[in-house]
């Protein structure tokens, strides 16, 4: 066991018992994995790809531990959010799924599994934040972000209709883009990153949607603090201001009214950039002031990455919010889509397998109590780190804060 008390995750006991893994080329990835690339790139785009792994062969690699300073690989979706796709127990999650494909239609869709309900209740709606009861799956981060931002698109339409039917003009019209698809904006922050599909890439600051046609929806600057916090009070309260934003959601009501605000607890892509508690708290008081609700998107910072499942818990919000993935169950937005008969709100149903996933990875989690660890680990490093950037104030600017 660890000095902590928590298992060791590559014990002793388990190398003698079976053989470790090993590099049997001079470089990684090795040639297997370089041909199998070049094929790979003849067909799709194997950015993402590094190496290929046959983990079937040698039931040791459910984690590939290589000591001696050589190499670690924990793979999943996002390795830094959730346990490997290697791990024990999520392996096994495979020949569950296996009696669960053979379905007349697609998984998710028309046809579901009779675990499907409880497994969503054992799973994200077991973590979800405070005051929210409902979920809607999606296929990936960016979409999550999509379905999100279309619900609050039809939030505000429902209000400016004002309990009225849709009429039959505005679903003509819909086929030529014209009333039926009105002219709303969602406000981002710069430097923020959103996903990579076409309508959150114009949310996402990044030069990743070059070449590809965005919306011009407006943005505002994220708070750039100087570190020490404490050091540099009179800064960093300025940064904090956020009359910018009440004046962008003004400005855009007699062209493209804001039906919402997106922020990331942290912005990570755009360089890990943090902000205090207090400034997302005000920042929640100015949505609920102008009526503009707040979309927190936690695709990097969920699942326990900051020390809680969201890293919004950590901002010590009073009143419920409204977020990408869950909902609180009295949002007229909710109403809208439960009642609405065109289709808008049917997105697939995302995809039953990684459901099944992420109930072992919960589980896990809370067995194996690694948010203990992340929480442990965390206080360790940023000691550490704010002691190397008192020591070296040209080469560090900061050091992290959320959940450490």
């Amino acid at each position: 066991r660890a000095a902590s008390g928590r298992p060791d995750p590559c014990p002793a006991q388990q190398s003698q018992s079976r053989p470790g893994p090993s590099i049997r080329t001079d470089s990684v990835p090795g040639p297997r994995s370089k041909q199998l690339m070049e094929e790979a790139n003849k067909k799709q785009l194997p950015h993402g790809i590094y190496v290929f792994l046959l983990t079937t062969a040698n039931p040791a690699a459910t984690t590939l531990w290589m000591l001696m300073a050589t190499l670690c690989w924990t793979c999943s979706c996002r390795s830094p959010l959730c346990p490997s796709y290697e791990q024990p127990s999520i392996i096994q999650i495979g020949a569950k799924f296996s009696g669960n494909v053979h379905q007349p239609t697609g998984p998710g869709k028309f046809a579901r599994h009779p675990t499907g309900v409880d497994r969503l209740n054992a799973s994200l709606l077991s973590v979800a934040p405070k005051g929210l009861s409902r979920v809607q799956t999606m296929m990936c981060g960016s979409c999550a972000n999509e379905n999100a931002i279309k619900m609050l698109f039809m939030r505000y339409m429902a209000k400016q209709r004002a309990g009225r039917p849709v009429s039959q003009q505005e679903l003509d019209s819909t086929m030529l883009n014209e009333l039926g698809t009105p002219r709303l904006s969602i406000l981002s922050f710069k430097r923020s990153f959103h996903g990579r599909t076409l309508g959150v890439l114009s949310c996402t600051r990044a030069i990743h949607k070059l070449d590809v046609p965005a919306f011009q929806w407006p943005a505002v600057d994220f708070p750039a603090y100087k570190y020490p916090l404490e050091q540099h009070q009179e800064h960093n309260a300025k940064q904090e201001k956020l009359s910018l934003a009440a004046e962008t959601v003004n400005r855009q009501r007699a062209t493209e009214p804001v039906a919402g605000l997106i922020v990331e607890p942290i912005l990570a892509e755009g360089g890990d950039i943090h902000a205090r508690p207090e400034y997302f708290k005000a920042l929640r008081s100015l949505c609920s002031k102008l009526d503009v609700p707040l979309l927190v998107d936690e695709v990097q910072t969920g699942g326990g990455l900051c020390g809680t499942y969201w890293a919004h818990e950590q901002w010590g919000l009073d009143s419920r919010q409204t977020r990408g993935r869950c909902w609180a169950a009295s949002t007229s937005a909710t109403t809208w889509c439960r009642t609405s008969s065109t289709g808008c709100t049917t997105p697939g149903w995302g995809e039953p397998s990684k459901v099944m996933l992420l109930e072992a990875v919960i589980r896990t989690i809370k067995e194996e109590k690694l948010m203990d660890s992340v929480l442990e680990a965390g206080t360790a490093l940023t000691k550490g780190l704010e002691g190397l950037s008192q020591r070296y104030r040209k080469l560090i600017k900061q050091s992290p804060r959320a959940g450490h």
